[in-house]
């Protein structure tokens, strides 16, 4: 007897609200998708490139850093997508930690990047470095850097005088390239009616004083300027920040707190108190 009624309530107990179950199921089939959609992007990127820079810009590639991202979201939304679907408290658990260690990540960096700038600064600035020597070598990182560069009005990461990094711009003596002491055109001040992008207007720049080279780029590095555009944007960038952190702590708090104690529907206002909960919550998982 005890064993049918038992069974009776495991058939018409629901450990999830179905607000919060539709909820979730809709965000995460939308992101699961999107994920898709990243991860399709960069294997095409990777498959399209004419070169092969898988030693020393794999970290820094941006089709690879679209693939990862792209995969770890797919999981993720996955785990939501079918947890919320079917009831899968494995899988929702599943979800809800990795939502938690997601937050806690990106916690972990605002937090280390505001007390430890210095070695923030450092460390972004070893990532440009790189992007700046295999510069011709990789055409996303290319274009990555000229959009930067063109955003900010910058020009190297401490000033235009980085460039010389790179092989082809290197300004030493012994460098027989045509591009000898240049900088990318995306370094230069637009021309007023200008058409055609003058490709060639970096020439000859690091053998420039700073005077002479405000008059044709933007001689400030990007490190400046991204400081400067964060102080002046601050309310974007704390806008930001709880949007992205707010519905993760929401989602991680919901389902932590449906899961474990998730009162159905039909036994609201009820005599249904935690412990049956529990034990409804033990015999499912049995």
């Amino acid at each position: 007897m005890d064993r049918k009624l038992n069974l009776n309530r495991a058939e018409t107990f629901s450990f999830i609200n179905p607000w919060i179950r539709y909820f979730l199921f809709f965000f995460s089939f939308l992101f699961w998708v999107f994920s898709l959609l990243i991860v399709a992007i960069g294997v095409y990127a990777k498959v399209q490139k004419a070169t092969d820079t898988v030693r020393d810009t794999f970290l820094i590639d941006p089709a690879v850093i679209l693939i990862v991202v792209g995969v770890v979201m797919f999981f993720i939304t996955f785990c939501g997508c079918i947890g919320a679907l079917r009831e899968n408290i494995p899988l929702l658990k599943t979800f809800s930690f990795s939502l938690t260690l997601v937050f806690l990540t990106q916690l972990a960096i605002a937090v280390l990047g505001f007390f430890y700038s210095d070695q923030t600064r450092d460390a972004l600035g070893k990532f440009v470095n790189k992007a700046i020597v295999h510069y011709r070598d990789d055409l996303d990182l290319q274009n990555l850097m000229d959009y930067i560069q063109r955003e900010f009005k910058c020009c190297g990461w401490n000033n235009y005088t980085d460039w010389s990094w790179n092989l082809y711009f290197n300004c030493t003596q012994g460098n027989p390239s045509s591009e000898r002491c240049a900088v990318p055109y995306s370094c230069c001040t637009p021309v007023p009616g200008e058409v055609v992008i003058n490709t060639m207007c970096g020439f000859g720049v690091q053998t420039q004083n700073y005077l002479e080279a405000t008059k044709s780029i933007y001689p400030v590095g990007c490190a400046d300027r991204a400081v400067l555009w964060i102080e002046s944007h601050l309310l974007l960038v704390g806008a930001l920040a709880l949007g992205l952190s707010l519905p993760q702590v929401t989602h991680v708090q919901g389902l932590h707190t449906e899961v474990e104690w998730g009162t159905p529907a039909s036994h609201s206002g009820s005599a249904y108190n935690k412990n049956e909960a529990q034990a409804d919550f033990r015999f499912r998982l049995g």
